[in-house]
């Protein structure tokens, strides 16, 4: 019987179509700047967003901490959502890389608002570090797949402006947030001085984000990164791919929005499971069993058993997410198996 793998879009595995691209790509050396691959996506995506330039790295924490480093300097002061993947999901990489300490804000849903930055904004002072970017996460991983609606962060940009902060957008989903909301991914760029996209989740190519902005952005960028040690070779073999990725799987992502709210409203009809239908907005579903009798450990491991994978989202929340290598019909036996375990004992 199949394995249903819903533990995230990274899960996806790359279609013949996808491997014949990779195949067949045509290769440089890339820390020369030479790949003619890696040029077309870092050219095609630059284009898709709006901005100068644009840079191939391996991972969207990379993509981030490479946009960190270069906007701040040691002991400078970001602020981000609490719930963010540059603060819970990257190993404390914007104090151990760029030296810069996080300033958290409380957000509804992953998103808060130009007057709750305001409010933190500390007044000049030799006490206090200088806040120096704002960074925004859309669409929000901790909080389901939330969108980040573009007026507050056009409101947000304004402030940033007065104050002279920069902005940053981890992308890693921005995608999703395009399909969802009918707003191309320029207009979403637009007020940020750099993002980083992910190309490996919605898209399903099997690794890669990309970072844009200005041209002396990307210039100094392309340096972080080799200190990183992401300065990559013949990659164009990968860069094939997301390139097949950005021309065939983008707008596709509507029918994993499609399949998780299938998923979510089947799922919320069983006893003992609570989804907040509100946060089901693109492609991830966070499912709250505290009233199922089961631990989140012991719900795990059943449908495991089962063959329904999923993961820990919480004391009592597991998630998931549809993608590409899940249709309709998984998505009705994954809902099947839920019943069973869930049943109220």
């Amino acid at each position: 019987m199949k394995i249903i793998d819903l533990r995230s879009d990274t899960v996806t595995k790359p279609s013949p179509a996808m491997r014949k691209a990779m195949a067949s790509a045509i290769v440089g050396d890339d820390v020369f700047e030479d790949d003619p691959t890696v040029v077309k996506l870092e050219e095609m995506t630059a284009e898709i967003l709006g901005k100068q330039k644009a840079l191939f790295v391996p991972s969207g924490t990379m993509g981030n901490e490479v946009c960190i480093k270069v906007l701040t300097k040691s002991g400078d002061e970001i602020i981000v959502e609490e719930g963010s993947h540059i603060y819970n999901n990257e190993v404390g990489a914007a104090a151990a890389l760029a030296g810069v300490q996080l300033h958290l804000i409380k957000g509804t849903k992953g998103v808060f608002t130009a007057e709750q930055v305001e409010d933190e904004i500390r007044v000049p002072d030799v006490h206090h570090p200088n806040v120096t970017v704002i960074a925004v996460e859309n669409t929000h991983t901790q909080s389901g797949g939330t969108v980040f609606p573009l007026a507050e962060i056009k409101k947000i940009k304004k402030l940033a402006d007065k104050h002279k902060i920069k902005m940053h957008l981890d992308g890693a989903r921005l995608w999703n947030a395009c399909v969802a909301t009918g707003i191309s991914a320029q207009e979403y760029a637009a007020p940020f001085d750099c993002l980083s996209v992910c190309l490996s989740k919605g898209l399903g190519a099997p690794i890669g984000s990309v970072v844009a902005g200005e041209e002396d952005f990307i210039f100094e960028a392309r340096r972080v990164r080799k200190r990183l040690g992401g300065g990559m070779r013949q990659v164009g073999i990968i860069a094939a791919a997301g390139i097949y990725a950005l021309k065939h799987n983008y707008k596709r992502l509507a029918e994993d929005h499609e399949n998780a709210k299938f998923l979510a409203q089947k799922l919320s009809e069983i006893d003992g499971l609570e989804i907040d239908m509100e946060t089901v907005q693109t492609n991830l579903v966070v499912i709250d069993i505290r009233n199922s009798g089961l631990t989140v450990p012991e719900a795990v491991a059943k449908l495991k058993e089962k063959k329904i994978l999923v993961v820990p989202f919480g004391k009592s929340l597991i998630r998931a997410v549809t993608h590409l290598d899940v249709n309709r019909r998984d998505l009705e036996r994954a809902v099947e198996v839920f019943g069973k375990v869930f049943l109220r004992r």
